[in-house]
């Protein structure tokens, strides 16, 4: 999908006073990903528990506030049961990364076993429990999806409580988000996998919109396209339909029905309608409330720093850092709002 949409390349203070509804589950594994040591060995406590997607949650969030953005972060619930094959697929993945990980350390291949590393993260229930007991330390609404987190994040920006939301994926576009902001959880120069060269990672707004007039299709056709290239709920698509293939079946065809019967050897899983109904009718929960406040300062600095060994020099100038920012971000939204009324 992403060879097909036109990415605007922006800077974070381009966000600043807006809303963005995060994929927590997406934000956090590509923490859990990234912040490890040379040799792939994640942030620890002395107590030996994983604290990188903590390190990264708190640091970031710091980061988007001190901008001015307020974030709120929407947690995966019960997965769709048409994305059993992919949530297994990815355990294999895991799985098989894990032991070219501990055969790339014998072997002194530091650099590649780093690499597998990052392949073997695992988002554990009580990673996912402390993220919210940080955000809520912090004064950073969250909000739990009954199923699927972008799915949630799209609902609440069509609803207008989000200016965007916000994922690595782009899913969110099939799920209706008016806006998609990629790369909101990294920037700067990040250095390519086994490669000796690093690229500027800067934050992209995809417009839903935008995307549909430029490729002629409607946003049902757009799902079409996804599902022929495949999705969470039918991960191998369709074997030799690449993204350019699909926009023209859809194009040409109009609908899903009107294509399939052109499609030789195709076989889906599942019925294409089941994974289309996914995407054009999600299961979402319209009660949540969207409430930010100044973070607790001392009971931050307690979880984090008695409870996890952060620094607590580093943890009080972040959040002496996130105050000033979200005041401003306050001022900020405010008058934008009066000058749109006025």
């Amino acid at each position: 999908m992403g060879d097909l949409v036109q990415h605007r390349k922006v800077e974070l203070a381009e966000i600043s006073g807006k809303t963005v509804a995060i994929d927590a589950y997406n934000m956090l594994y590509q923490f859990l990903s990234i912040i490890r040591g040379a040799d792939g060995t994640p942030l620890k406590d002395r107590s030996g528990r994983i604290t990188s997607h903590l390190s990264g949650l708190f640091y970031r969030t710091a980061n988007l506030v001190e901008a001015g953005i307020k974030p709120v972060y929407v947690f995966d619930g019960t997965p769709p049961t048409l994305k059993e094959e992919e949530i297994r697929r990815r355990i294999s993945v895991k799985k098989v990364a894990a032991v070219k990980y501990e055969r790339a350390l014998r072997l002194g291949k530091i650099e590649e076993a780093k690499v597998y590393a990052q392949a073997t993260s695992r988002l554990e229930d009580y990673m996912v429990s402390g993220a919210k007991s940080l955000l809520t330390l912090m004064g950073v609404p969250w909000v739990q999806a009954p199923s699927e987190g972008e799915a949630q994040a799209a609902y609440m920006a069509m609803r207008g409580d989000v200016w965007a939301a916000a994922s690595q994926d782009y899913d969110a576009l099939l799920f209706g988000a008016p806006r998609l902001v990629r790369n909101l959880s990294i920037t700067g120069r990040r250095k390519l996998p086994r490669k000796n060269v690093y690229v500027e990672v800067k934050q992209e707004i995809v417009e839903l919109n935008r995307v549909l007039e430029e490729l002629a299709v409607t946003r049902e056709q757009l799902v079409t396209i996804g599902i022929l290239i495949g999705t969470d709920f039918n991960p191998d698509g369709v074997e030799g339909i690449g993204p350019k293939t699909a926009l023209t079946l859809a194009k040409k065809h109009g609908t899903l029905e009107n294509i399939l019967p052109n499609l030789k050897k195709a076989e889906f899983p599942v019925e294409p309608k089941r994974i289309a109904q996914i995407f054009l009718d999600p299961e979402v929960t319209p009660h949540y409330v969207l409430k930010w406040k100044s973070p607790d300062v001392e009971g931050t600095l307690d979880y984090l720093c008695k409870g996890h060994d952060f620094s607590r020099e580093r943890i009080l100038g972040a959040l002496e850092r996130m105050s000033t920012g979200f005041k401003e971000g306050e001022k900020k939204a405010t008058l934008e709002k009066w000058f749109s009324s006025a």
